[in-house]
């Protein structure tokens, strides 16, 4: 069946529908002689007669009736495809796969609700994890856009940029460093931290602040999550480098207090992310321009140590 056309299949189809050449020629808006070559071609291709004349019409064989039910089962799937194509082109349907960094959860599932408040038939699926994580994810193409920080070295990306994203330094709210004003990174010199994992931006971006100074602060715990950490600092368990939008709620409520160092907060920028290679579907590019145009919208509102 390798060798076998949709024009053959179809020609097949529309001659045992109609009964005659000439009327399945008419349905095809071909000539005669051309259904009776794909027919024919069809025939030698399978090895076995697929029509019997009976007077002026024509009636499928046993093997015929076969391969007819088989057309009928591509035009089907044909159609489901057309209409799934329709739906795509219309914003109607479609599934998009966004992946976001760690810290991104605590404001891309917001804009995510929003676009899905406008195109409630499209599907949205959503993986979380850390940048090593996510950087995975967008080389082995298992999601279509991710948001994150600073774009792979080894990956060829577009970036657009979402909004500003500013670190701070945070600790209990009865630490002796709240409240003093223009801090200095060296009378961190004694105090232990809680950091993120190897890898992850935040990581990075604190041992990049610190060396700055030629400091290199005591680390009293690795933690894998932004919920961890808040909690082991609340907890007095040592101070923490951290993005402002992870603890938002926190600093409202009095749980965890920022400190006024010098330097910070540093703001870095959230960014979109596609693969430069990638050619998204047009649910796909939906998402990504909703959340270039209005992402910041849904950015946690930080407000200045005062």
């Amino acid at each position: 069946m390798r060798n076998v056309t949709l024009k053959q299949l179809r020609a097949l189809a529309a001659v045992a529908e109609a009964g005659s050449v000439t009327a399945a020629a008419k349905r095809l808006h071909v000539t005669p002689p051309a259904v009776t070559m794909q027919v024919q071609a069809l025939e030698d291709l399978l090895g076995v007669p697929l029509l019997d004349r009976l007077g002026e019409r024509f009636k499928p064989t046993d093997a015929g009736r076969e391969v007819i039910e088989t057309v009928t089962r591509i035009e089907a799937e044909l159609h489901n495809c057309a209409a799934a194509m329709e739906a795509l082109r219309n914003l109607s349907g479609g599934r998009v796969a966004v992946g976001v960094v760690s810290t991104a959860k605590y404001f891309a599932p917001y804009a995510l609700g929003a676009f899905r408040a406008e195109y409630p038939q499209i599907e949205l699926s959503l993986m979380v994890g850390n940048r090593e994580d996510i950087i995975a994810a967008l080389k082995a193409d298992s999601i279509d856009i991710a948001i994150m920080g600073r774009p792979p070295r080894d990956l060829q990306v577009d970036m657009h940029a979402i909004g500003d994203h500013p670190h701070i330094m945070i600790a209990p709210p009865h630490h002796p460093l709240v409240g003093r004003r223009h801090l200095k990174l060296a009378e961190f010199a004694h105090e232990t931290f809680l950091v993120r994992e190897v890898g992850s931006g935040t990581r990075m971006l604190m041992e990049w602040f610190f060396a700055q100074a030629d400091l290199h602060p005591p680390i009293s715990m690795e933690v894998g999550s932004n919920e961890t950490v808040k909690q082991a600092v609340m907890a007095g368990l040592g101070l923490s480098f951290i993005s402002a939008h992870t603890i938002a709620a926190e600093l409202e409520s009095g749980r965890l207090a920022p400190l006024d160092v010098e330097g910070l907060p540093i703001v870095r920028q959230w960014f979109l992310a596609k693969r430069s290679d990638k050619r998204l579907a047009p649910a796909a590019a939906a998402v990504k321009a909703f959340l270039v145009e209005r992402g910041r919208e849904f950015l946690p509102n930080v407000k200045p140590i005062a």
